[in-house]
């Protein structure tokens, strides 16, 4: 189990890694002009090594560890709150757990996903997998029509506060923004 466990934090630590020089090159040289190759050396690994965490330089910027922990939250959730103040309050707990120090990376991969052709082409099959997650978070293996309808506003009030933060150059604070969001579909679901 401690092996295991050695193992585990070990590839978190190289994924981080790759990550951070990845975001750190694609800030410098460009998100097209930078090769998997300078991101495997800046970040002290192979190639391969590059390709056993990420399968495609994509998934660098892309690949996160905040969905399945906003599905547990989401679950974690009374069933009795109405299901966008479940989400809501998940994606503020979540969101409190990762904002403070990792504000600037994910301001930054959320930069380069709205302004990177080849990430925007991928943002809409992540979207897709989001939704999904939030309906079984919500519903359990057969959503609802409804609990899709819900799940689907939920996310686009999260995707526009996400798009206004990053248009505003991170001068906002994102979950003032996030709460803001969440009200006026609150206003409008009421």
């Amino acid at each position: 189990m401690a092996t295991q466990d050695w193992r585990e934090r070990k590839k978190a630590e190289t994924r981080h890694r790759i990550q951070e020089h990845a975001l750190r090159l694609f800030l410098g040289k460009g998100y097209e002009s930078t090769t998997v190759e300078q991101i495997a050396v800046a970040a002290g690994v192979s190639h391969m090594t590059f390709f056993r965490h990420f399968r495609t330089k994509e998934d660098v910027v892309l690949r996160d560890e905040y969905d399945p922990m906003l599905e547990s939250l989401i679950r974690d959730r009374p069933r009795s709150e109405h299901p966008v103040t479940r989400i809501h309050a998940a994606v503020r707990d979540g969101l409190a757990r990762i904002y403070a120090a990792d504000r600037e990376a994910l301001l930054v991969r959320t930069r380069l996903v709205l302004e990177t052709p080849a990430l925007r082409a991928r943002l809409l099959e992540n979207q897709v997998a989001t939704r999904e997650l939030l309906e079984r978070a919500l519903d359990g293996a057969t959503p609802s029509f409804e609990t899709r309808v819900l799940a689907s506003v939920c996310l686009a009030a999260l995707t526009t506060a996400l798009e206004v933060w990053v248009r505003g150059g991170g001068e906002a604070e994102l979950p003032e923004l996030i709460d803001d969001a969440f009200r006026v579909l609150d206003e409008l679901v009421g």
